[in-house]
């Protein structure tokens, strides 16, 4: 019996659909992402650049570490098909060159509604706040709750949901002569120096805090790790997994290292530098912060090929030879 069916009377048919197949792309520098024609929602890792590196002007003179850039991700934000989105990949921070001794913080990463913000810079007594924060370079600047995350430089600032960073670490009372790690994606910046008096016992050496995974580029790759802060120690605290740059050595006892710069693409945070580098240029010197990364991936749709009811000969003809027209 002939039937009225999307505008033919006489004939049945079935729509034909199509499968648009994922697609990843990796933005290591800003550009323009245009959407496929059939993607309505995407999933997204925005990481910003790192804080740079700085110098606390004491007489050993060893800054904090860098916080590493602000890390978020997700699932399912809604996007209009065939559209071009502008994609911001934030820089890192500068290192400090001795004027100021505090470095820069790292720069934004932006795409569509999300954007994460750069890692906070260290040097002088207090690092800066950011994505992660910057660890502390001065003493006594927060005792003496040092294990208490309220009393610490602030990460994930401005707030997100969930976080996109964490603190930057204390320098605690007299010894140890080492500062403050900067904070990483998933774990603070550590403590550096000892307790002294007030908090026996107390120690820590530094280390920047830990960045996150994650998985959205086909591979496991770790962002967002802190810098370490600088210390007049046997071994230099180093950075934080994901990119983060190992603290400057203090030549006390034994020679001068540089710090490490914060990973490229990564959103690492630079490590801190020591005074030496002021009378002995080159020797160590604070590390930059790393660049940030925008990676967006469009998952696969499956679409129906003609919607509107309205087919011409052509296609009547290939679904007519295909056997999907009754």
């Amino acid at each position: 019996m002939a039937s009225l069916n999307g505008g033919f009377v006489g004939i049945d048919y079935e729509p034909e659909s199509g499968t648009q197949s994922a697609v990843t792309t990796t933005f290591n520098s800003s550009g323009t992402l245009t959407t496929a024609a059939n993607t309505v929602s995407i999933d997204y890792l925005v990481v910003a650049g790192g804080g740079g590196g700085g110098i606390e002007n004491a007489s050993t003179g060893v800054g904090g570490g860098a916080g590493a850039g602000g890390f978020r991700t997700g699932t399912g934000l809604s996007v209009t098909s065939s559209t071009a989105y502008s994609i911001t990949v934030g820089a890192g921070g500068a290192a400090t060159d001795g004027t100021p001794l505090r470095g820069t913080n790292g720069s934004d990463s932006v795409f569509s509604s999300i954007t994460s913000t750069g890692g906070g810079a260290s040097g002088l007594s207090t690092g800066l706040a950011g994505g992660s924060g910057g660890g502390d370079a001065l003493w006594n600047q927060r005792a003496p709750a040092y294990n208490d995350s309220s009393t610490m430089t602030n990460g994930n600032t401005p707030p997100t949901s969930p976080a996109q960073g964490t603190p930057g670490g204390l320098r605690l009372s007299t010894g140890g002569n080492i500062s403050g790690g900067g904070g990483g994606a998933s774990t603070a910046g550590q403590v550096g120096g000892t307790g002294g008096p007030s908090l026996p016992g107390v120690s820590g050496i530094g280390t920047g805090g830990a960045g996150t995974a994650s998985s959205i580029s086909g591979s496991s790759v770790t962002y967002a790790g802190g810098g370490g802060g600088a210390g007049q120690v046997a071994t230099a605290p180093s950075g934080g997994a994901g990119g983060g740059g190992n603290g400057a050595r203090y030549p006390s006892p034994g020679p001068a290292s540089n710090a490490g710069a914060g990973g490229t693409n990564l959103g690492g945070g630079g490590g801190g530098g020591t005074n030496s580098s002021l009378s002995s240029p080159g020797v160590g010197a604070a590390g930059a912060g790393g660049s940030g990364v925008v990676i967006v991936k469009e998952p696969e749709v499956t679409y129906l090929a003609n919607t509107s009811g309205v087919w011409d000969m052509n296609a009547l003809y290939e679904n007519v030879s295909a056997g999907t027209w009754t």
